[in-house]
């Protein structure tokens, strides 16, 4: 291990615990140098302690390192419920707030043997209007959200790996954005409870990490035991892949385009089957179907809350909620009916695939910190409650990430981890900004 342990990832830096190479204190100091040296530039962390983390470290090991994930630390979106630090949801609204207990997901990342290293930055309630953070690879470009700080920390070497949510497109996009591997679990899947919602019916927990492998680890611990391997199985032949190059409410950039395809094409090399697809016609508008679903539930959720403070609240967040009272619980039922019958459909049309590739994003990100890009292409996989997965394939002109992602049936987690792993193993990617 000649690289900084910083720039270890996650699997490799629990092998030098588990063998007493570094201590999880010496580990995570490495960390917090690492943040201390660079977070200026990003500013993707809206709370950390670093004596605090320090304490914190050495005492998940008191016993002796144990667990899968044996003393590491990990970052934590700031929607999710921290009993120790502060849980601020990106609004001024919950400033210094501090929760009573832990989220399920970091209850179960302590009993593997991990801790909350800090909190990352959210855009505010997990929506659009940004935060703070800034993409690693250029300053002047969005890191994406509403996952913002998971996905720039682990993209800078902050950490090896951190926790993030996803309603439409809050994993996917800013992994793609940052460079990084980014994981979103089938909705329901992953423990919810205890973090911010603004749709239960979309919002999803996922992962941010370096690589398949780590990601796969991680998830295995948030999850139900064997629902996913610790490490993805080695595939008995080369994928099948769908290639569904364009949805009809956004237009992709031809950087993106190309990059794609030409990923595409080495798969093929390899082995890969691929067959360009399109979306049916009945579901040229599912795109609306989400929306309605996603801002009629957050009136549910925060609708309560913004009559008290909308002051407080962005006249982004403020438009939505005012959407989602206009249409009314008419409009909302029938997107719920709707939705359902997509996912009926769904597995007939992915059922000869093993997976589907999509853009992760209409692009690289874009030079505007006003907002965190377009979802677009994430939105049929967070409407239909699928897995997906963003790996790094390449970088545009300007040196910004580019990414491709995979996406399956519902329920298909662990299987679309080992499509991915197969690819990722065929695209390397430069690794840490």
């Amino acid at each position: 291990m000649s690289a900084p342990p910083y720039a270890w990832t996650l699997r490799a830096a629990i092998r030098a615990i588990l063998a007493g190479a570094i201590s999880s204190t010496a580990y995570a100091r490495s960390l917090l140098e690492r943040i201390a040296a660079t977070d200026a530039k990003i500013q993707a962390w809206v709370y950390l302690d670093p004596e605090a983390a320090l304490r914190t470290a050495a005492a998940c090991v008191a016993d002796g390192p144990s667990g899968p994930l044996a003393g590491v630390g990990i970052g934590v979106k700031d929607i999710i419920a921290t009993a120790d630090q502060p849980t601020q949801m990106g609004s001024p609204i919950y400033a210094g707030a501090r929760p009573a207990q832990d989220a399920e997901c970091v209850a179960r990342l302590k009993r593997a043997g991990a801790f909350a290293l800090g909190k990352t930055v959210t855009t505010e309630f997990a929506y659009m209007h940004p935060g703070k953070t800034r993409n690693p690879w250029n300053p002047a470009h969005t890191p994406g959200g509403s996952s913002s700080g998971s996905a720039a920390a682990v993209a800078m070497g902050q950490v090896a790996a951190a926790l993030g949510t996803q309603t439409n497109g809050s994993v996917i996009r800013p992994a793609a954005f940052c460079g990084v591997v980014g994981f979103k679990a089938t909705a329901g899947a992953l423990p919810f409870a205890g973090i911010g919602q603004f749709s239960p019916t979309l919002d999803t927990l996922g992962v941010f990490a370096r690589d398949i492998g780590d990601c796969a680890l991680l998830v295995s611990c948030l999850g139900e035991p064997g629902w996913v391997a610790s490490e993805p199985e080695a595939l008995e032949r080369p994928p099948r892949l769908a290639y569904l190059a364009e949805v009809p409410w956004a237009p992709v950039a031809p950087v993106q385009r190309r990059e794609l395809e030409a990923a595409l094409a080495r798969l093929e090399n390899a082995g890969a089957r691929v067959t360009n697809v399109v979306l049916p016609d009945a579901w040229r508008d599912v795109h609306l179907v989400h929306r309605r679903i996603a801002v009629c539930e957050a009136v549910e959720q925060l609708g309560e809350l913004q009559t008290r403070e909308r002051a407080r609240m962005s006249a982004t967040l403020n438009a939505a909620l005012d959407e989602g009272r206009a249409l009314g619980a008419d409009a909302y039922h029938a997107a719920l009916s709707r939705r359902n019958a997509l996912i009926a459909a769904a597995g007939e049309w992915m059922a000869p695939f093993d997976a589907v590739v999509s853009p992760p994003a209409t692009g690289p990100a874009p030079a505007d910190l006003t907002h965190t890009g377009d979802p677009s292409y994430c939105t049929l996989w967070s409407l239909l409650a699928c897995p997906a997965v963003s790996i790094p394939i390449g970088l545009s002109g300007e040196g910004l990430p580019l990414g491709m992602q995979l996406a399956s049936f519902a329920g298909g987690d662990d299987a679309l981890l080992s499509v991915a792993g197969w690819c990722e193993e065929r695209l390397p990617f430069l690794g840490l900004r």
